[in-house]
Protein backbone atom coordinates (compact mmCIF):
# COMPACT_ATOMS: atom_id res chain seq x y z
CA UNK A 1 0.00 0.00 0.00
CA UNK A 2 1.14 3.47 -0.40
CA UNK A 3 2.18 5.33 2.41
CA UNK A 4 0.25 8.36 1.10
CA UNK A 5 -3.29 6.01 1.58
CA UNK A 6 -1.93 4.57 4.57
CA UNK A 7 -1.78 7.91 5.97
CA UNK A 8 -5.27 9.15 5.19
CA UNK A 9 -6.95 5.96 6.11
CA UNK A 10 -4.72 6.45 9.86
CA UNK A 11 -6.36 10.09 9.79
CA UNK A 12 -9.42 9.66 8.93
CA UNK A 13 -9.75 6.84 11.79
CA UNK A 14 -8.28 9.49 14.06
CA UNK A 15 -10.24 12.07 13.59
CA UNK A 16 -13.53 10.00 13.99
CA UNK A 17 -12.50 8.79 17.09
CA UNK A 18 -11.02 12.53 18.15
CA UNK A 19 -14.67 13.48 17.63
CA UNK A 20 -16.15 11.10 19.59
CA UNK A 21 -14.10 11.17 22.83
CA UNK A 22 -14.44 14.96 22.60
CA UNK A 23 -18.36 14.64 22.09
CA UNK A 24 -18.34 12.08 25.46
CA UNK A 25 -16.15 14.60 27.52
CA UNK A 26 -18.54 17.56 26.54
CA UNK A 27 -21.61 15.13 27.33
CA UNK A 28 -20.52 14.20 31.29
CA UNK A 29 -19.31 17.85 32.25
CA UNK A 30 -22.61 18.89 30.44
CA UNK A 31 -24.65 16.78 32.63
CA UNK A 32 -22.50 16.88 35.37
CA UNK A 33 -23.00 20.89 35.11
CA UNK A 34 -27.08 20.39 35.70
CA UNK A 35 -26.45 18.82 39.34
CA UNK A 36 -26.16 21.35 42.00
CA UNK A 37 -23.17 22.90 42.39
CA UNK A 38 -20.98 25.77 43.33
CA UNK A 39 -19.75 28.41 40.11
CA UNK A 40 -16.15 27.76 40.96
CA UNK A 41 -16.81 23.79 40.80
CA UNK A 42 -18.46 23.97 37.52
CA UNK A 43 -15.79 26.53 36.30
CA UNK A 44 -13.22 23.61 37.57
CA UNK A 45 -14.80 20.81 35.47
CA UNK A 46 -14.52 23.09 32.19
CA UNK A 47 -11.54 23.67 32.95
CA UNK A 48 -10.24 20.82 33.26
CA UNK A 49 -11.80 19.48 29.65
CA UNK A 50 -9.63 22.38 27.97
CA UNK A 51 -7.03 20.75 29.86
CA UNK A 52 -7.30 17.54 28.57
CA UNK A 53 -7.35 18.17 25.20
CA UNK A 54 -4.17 20.70 25.88
CA UNK A 55 -6.85 23.54 24.49
CA UNK A 56 -6.45 25.98 27.36
CA UNK A 57 -4.15 28.42 26.13
CA UNK A 58 -6.21 28.64 22.62
CA UNK A 59 -9.54 29.41 24.35
CA UNK A 60 -7.83 32.27 26.98
CA UNK A 61 -6.70 33.96 23.52
CA UNK A 62 -10.07 34.71 22.50
CA UNK A 63 -12.29 33.97 26.12
CA UNK A 64 -12.20 35.98 28.87
CA UNK A 65 -13.78 34.02 31.26
CA UNK A 66 -14.10 29.99 31.50
CA UNK A 67 -17.92 29.94 30.69
CA UNK A 68 -20.38 26.94 29.84
CA UNK A 69 -21.80 28.18 26.54
CA UNK A 70 -18.40 29.64 25.34
CA UNK A 71 -16.54 26.36 26.14
CA UNK A 72 -18.55 24.45 24.27
CA UNK A 73 -19.23 26.28 21.44
CA UNK A 74 -15.14 26.29 21.05
CA UNK A 75 -15.21 22.75 21.36
CA UNK A 76 -18.12 22.13 18.97
CA UNK A 77 -18.13 24.66 16.09
CA UNK A 78 -15.12 26.93 16.39
CA UNK A 79 -13.68 25.68 13.58
CA UNK A 80 -10.42 27.71 14.35
CA UNK A 81 -9.99 25.22 16.46
CA UNK A 82 -8.43 21.65 15.15
CA UNK A 83 -9.57 19.98 17.37
CA UNK A 84 -13.53 20.68 17.48
CA UNK A 85 -15.93 18.08 16.81
CA UNK A 86 -16.84 20.64 13.53
CA UNK A 87 -13.34 20.21 12.40
CA UNK A 88 -12.35 16.74 12.91
CA UNK A 89 -15.54 15.33 11.15
CA UNK A 90 -14.35 17.25 8.10
CA UNK A 91 -10.82 16.64 8.58
CA UNK A 92 -12.49 12.47 8.44
CA UNK A 93 -14.54 13.29 5.34
CA UNK A 94 -11.65 15.02 3.71
CA UNK A 95 -8.95 12.38 4.38
CA UNK A 96 -11.43 9.71 3.55
CA UNK A 97 -12.48 11.67 0.25
CA UNK A 98 -8.34 11.75 -0.62
CA UNK A 99 -8.81 7.79 -0.76
CA UNK A 100 -12.32 7.46 -2.11
CA UNK A 101 -11.07 4.66 -3.97
CA UNK A 102 -9.48 2.57 -1.29
CA UNK A 103 -12.94 2.68 0.86
CA UNK A 104 -16.15 0.92 0.09
CA UNK A 105 -18.83 2.73 -0.86
CA UNK A 106 -20.86 1.91 2.44
CA UNK A 107 -17.68 4.00 4.54
CA UNK A 108 -17.68 6.96 1.70
CA UNK A 109 -21.17 7.57 2.49
CA UNK A 110 -21.35 6.87 6.27
CA UNK A 111 -18.29 9.38 6.30
CA UNK A 112 -20.01 12.11 3.81
CA UNK A 113 -23.53 11.83 5.55
CA UNK A 114 -22.14 12.56 9.02
CA UNK A 115 -20.18 16.01 7.64
CA UNK A 116 -23.29 17.21 5.73
CA UNK A 117 -25.43 16.03 8.59
CA UNK A 118 -23.08 18.09 11.18
CA UNK A 119 -22.89 21.00 9.15
CA UNK A 120 -26.95 20.95 8.87
CA UNK A 121 -27.58 20.41 12.84
CA UNK A 122 -25.28 23.60 13.81
CA UNK A 123 -26.23 25.79 11.03
CA UNK A 124 -30.46 25.21 12.40
CA UNK A 125 -28.82 25.52 15.99
CA UNK A 126 -30.41 22.36 17.09
CA UNK A 127 -26.80 21.65 18.84
CA UNK A 128 -27.89 25.03 20.78
CA UNK A 129 -31.47 24.01 21.81
CA UNK A 130 -30.67 20.24 22.78
CA UNK A 131 -26.61 19.59 23.35
CA UNK A 132 -26.84 16.17 24.69
CA UNK A 133 -29.09 14.88 21.82
CA UNK A 134 -26.04 16.54 19.48
CA UNK A 135 -23.44 14.20 21.64
CA UNK A 136 -25.33 11.28 21.62
CA UNK A 137 -25.51 11.99 17.72
CA UNK A 138 -21.65 12.45 17.29
CA UNK A 139 -20.98 9.01 19.52
CA UNK A 140 -23.82 7.27 17.65
CA UNK A 141 -21.90 8.19 14.13
CA UNK A 142 -18.56 7.16 14.98
CA UNK A 143 -20.20 4.35 16.11
CA UNK A 144 -21.39 3.79 12.84
CA UNK A 145 -18.28 4.55 11.25
CA UNK A 146 -16.76 1.42 13.10
CA UNK A 147 -19.11 -0.91 12.39
CA UNK A 148 -19.18 -0.04 8.91
CA UNK A 149 -15.77 -0.42 8.65
CA UNK A 150 -15.13 -3.68 9.59
CA UNK A 151 -18.57 -4.82 8.06
CA UNK A 152 -17.69 -3.71 4.48
CA UNK A 153 -13.90 -3.84 4.20
CA UNK A 154 -11.45 -6.32 2.70
CA UNK A 155 -9.68 -7.31 5.73
CA UNK A 156 -6.27 -5.98 4.85
CA UNK A 157 -3.36 -3.40 4.94
CA UNK A 158 -6.50 -0.26 4.70
CA UNK A 159 -8.69 -1.80 7.35
CA UNK A 160 -5.39 -2.58 9.82
CA UNK A 161 -4.13 1.17 9.40
CA UNK A 162 -7.81 1.99 10.35
CA UNK A 163 -8.12 0.32 13.20
CA UNK A 164 -4.40 1.22 14.45
CA UNK A 165 -5.04 5.06 14.11
CA UNK A 166 -8.80 4.48 15.84
CA UNK A 167 -7.04 2.70 18.59
CA UNK A 168 -3.62 4.30 19.13
CA UNK A 169 -5.78 8.01 19.59
CA UNK A 170 -8.45 5.98 21.77
CA UNK A 171 -5.17 5.26 24.04
CA UNK A 172 -4.46 8.89 24.06
CA UNK A 173 -7.94 10.20 24.94
CA UNK A 174 -8.10 7.71 27.51
CA UNK A 175 -4.65 7.98 29.22
CA UNK A 176 -5.46 12.44 29.45
CA UNK A 177 -9.17 11.80 30.90
CA UNK A 178 -7.80 9.61 33.43
CA UNK A 179 -5.12 12.17 34.68
CA UNK A 180 -7.10 15.17 34.37
CA UNK A 181 -10.27 13.74 36.12
CA UNK A 182 -8.49 12.11 39.24
CA UNK A 183 -6.52 15.16 39.66
CA UNK A 184 -9.87 17.33 39.91
CA UNK A 185 -10.79 15.22 42.81
CA UNK A 186 -10.57 17.63 46.37
CA UNK A 187 -10.89 14.91 48.67
CA UNK A 188 -7.86 12.86 49.79
CA UNK A 189 -7.52 9.76 47.18
CA UNK A 190 -7.66 7.33 49.72
CA UNK A 191 -8.60 9.13 53.38
CA UNK A 192 -11.78 9.26 54.95
CA UNK A 193 -13.78 11.95 53.22
CA UNK A 194 -17.06 13.55 55.07
CA UNK A 195 -19.95 12.87 53.75
CA UNK A 196 -20.28 15.46 51.30
CA UNK A 197 -17.36 14.97 49.86
CA UNK A 198 -18.26 10.93 49.52
CA UNK A 199 -21.05 12.09 47.47
CA UNK A 200 -19.42 14.43 45.10
CA UNK A 201 -16.83 11.87 44.65
CA UNK A 202 -19.45 9.03 43.60
CA UNK A 203 -20.89 11.47 40.81
CA UNK A 204 -17.12 12.70 39.83
CA UNK A 205 -16.47 8.91 39.64
CA UNK A 206 -19.78 7.94 37.69
CA UNK A 207 -19.14 10.58 35.23
CA UNK A 208 -15.57 9.54 34.58
CA UNK A 209 -16.95 6.37 33.97
CA UNK A 210 -19.94 7.17 32.16
CA UNK A 211 -17.90 8.93 30.05
CA UNK A 212 -16.20 5.98 28.69
CA UNK A 213 -18.95 3.84 28.52
CA UNK A 214 -17.54 1.99 31.62
CA UNK A 215 -20.33 2.51 34.35
CA UNK A 216 -22.57 -0.72 33.97
CA UNK A 217 -18.54 -2.31 32.94
CA UNK A 218 -17.66 -1.47 36.43
CA UNK A 219 -20.90 -2.87 38.17
CA UNK A 220 -20.54 -6.45 36.51
CA UNK A 221 -16.41 -6.42 36.72
CA UNK A 222 -16.49 -5.21 41.06
CA UNK A 223 -19.94 -5.81 41.78
CA UNK A 224 -18.92 -2.84 44.60
CA UNK A 225 -19.19 0.88 45.36
CA UNK A 226 -17.31 3.17 42.90
CA UNK A 227 -13.65 3.26 44.36
CA UNK A 228 -11.15 5.43 42.83
CA UNK A 229 -8.47 2.60 42.87
CA UNK A 230 -10.76 -0.02 40.68
CA UNK A 231 -11.84 2.98 38.30
CA UNK A 232 -7.78 3.65 37.49
CA UNK A 233 -7.67 -0.01 36.85
CA UNK A 234 -10.40 -0.72 34.69
CA UNK A 235 -8.86 2.22 32.65
CA UNK A 236 -5.68 1.29 32.54
CA UNK A 237 -5.16 -2.26 33.06
CA UNK A 238 -8.22 -4.43 32.26
CA UNK A 239 -7.55 -5.79 28.72
CA UNK A 240 -11.46 -6.83 28.15
CA UNK A 241 -12.34 -2.98 29.01
CA UNK A 242 -12.69 -1.79 25.36
CA UNK A 243 -11.65 1.73 26.04
CA UNK A 244 -8.77 0.86 28.47
CA UNK A 245 -5.37 1.49 27.49
CA UNK A 246 -4.70 -1.55 27.96
CA UNK A 247 -7.07 -3.23 25.39
CA UNK A 248 -6.21 -0.02 23.22
CA UNK A 249 -2.32 -1.10 22.77
CA UNK A 250 -3.40 -4.50 22.38
CA UNK A 251 -4.84 -3.80 19.39
CA UNK A 252 -2.41 -1.05 17.92
CA UNK A 253 0.11 -3.88 18.17
CA UNK A 254 -1.77 -6.53 16.83
CA UNK A 255 -2.47 -4.45 13.46
CA UNK A 256 0.82 -3.21 13.59
CA UNK A 257 2.12 -7.20 13.30
CA UNK A 258 -0.11 -7.03 10.49
CA UNK A 259 1.77 -4.71 8.16
CA UNK A 260 4.88 -5.03 9.29
CA UNK A 261 7.60 -5.95 6.81
CA UNK A 262 9.97 -6.07 9.53
CA UNK A 263 9.76 -8.03 12.73
CA UNK A 264 12.45 -6.30 14.53
CA UNK A 265 11.75 -2.55 13.90
CA UNK A 266 11.48 0.03 16.32
CA UNK A 267 8.17 0.60 16.09
CA UNK A 268 7.59 -3.00 17.15
CA UNK A 269 9.64 -3.28 19.90
CA UNK A 270 8.25 -0.18 21.27
CA UNK A 271 4.94 -0.97 21.09
CA UNK A 272 5.07 -4.31 22.40
CA UNK A 273 7.50 -2.94 25.18
CA UNK A 274 4.60 -1.10 26.13
CA UNK A 275 1.65 -3.35 25.89
CA UNK A 276 3.51 -5.67 28.32
CA UNK A 277 3.98 -2.56 30.97
CA UNK A 278 0.37 -2.86 31.10
CA UNK A 279 -0.08 -6.55 30.31
CA UNK A 280 1.87 -7.47 33.59
CA UNK A 281 1.58 -3.47 35.64
CA UNK A 282 -0.53 -3.77 39.18
CA UNK A 283 -2.77 -0.80 39.93
CA UNK A 284 -0.94 -0.83 43.42
CA UNK A 285 2.36 -0.28 41.94
CA UNK A 286 0.75 2.21 39.39
CA UNK A 287 -0.43 4.31 42.10
CA UNK A 288 2.57 3.97 44.76
CA UNK A 289 4.76 5.64 42.12
CA UNK A 290 2.23 8.58 41.32
CA UNK A 291 -0.92 8.64 39.23
CA UNK A 292 0.28 11.50 37.21
CA UNK A 293 3.96 10.45 36.05
CA UNK A 294 2.83 7.25 35.22
CA UNK A 295 -0.28 9.06 32.62
CA UNK A 296 2.11 11.62 31.92
CA UNK A 297 5.27 9.16 30.95
CA UNK A 298 2.28 6.78 28.96
CA UNK A 299 1.15 10.00 26.36
CA UNK A 300 4.90 10.97 26.20
CA UNK A 301 5.38 6.95 24.68
CA UNK A 302 1.89 6.79 23.13
CA UNK A 303 2.78 10.04 21.15
CA UNK A 304 6.48 8.75 20.39
CA UNK A 305 5.17 5.61 19.01
CA UNK A 306 2.47 7.63 16.95
CA UNK A 307 5.66 9.25 15.13
CA UNK A 308 7.39 5.68 15.12
CA UNK A 309 4.65 4.60 12.72
CA UNK A 310 4.55 7.55 10.84
CA UNK A 311 8.06 7.68 9.73
CA UNK A 312 7.85 3.92 8.95
CA UNK A 313 4.46 3.44 7.32
CA UNK A 314 2.80 6.91 6.64
CA UNK A 315 3.81 10.11 5.39
CA UNK A 316 6.01 12.11 7.56
CA UNK A 317 3.29 14.70 9.05
CA UNK A 318 3.38 17.02 12.35
CA UNK A 319 -0.55 16.43 12.81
Amino acid sequence: MLSRTADHLFWMSRYTERAENTARMLDVNYQTSLLPQSDAVAQMGWQGLLSISELLYTYKQNHEDILAREVMDFMVKDESNPSSILSCLGAARENARAVRGALTTEVWETQNTTWLEVKRIIKSGEFERDPAQFFEWVKFRSHLSRGVTVGTMLMDEALYFMRMGTFLERADNTARLVDVKFHAVQSDFFGTANEKDQEYDFYHWSAILRSVSGFEVYRKVYRDVIKPERVAELLILRPDMPRSLHSCLNEVENNLHLVASNPDSETLRRSGKLRAELQYGRIDEILATGLHAYLTQFLDRVNDLGAHISREYLVASAA
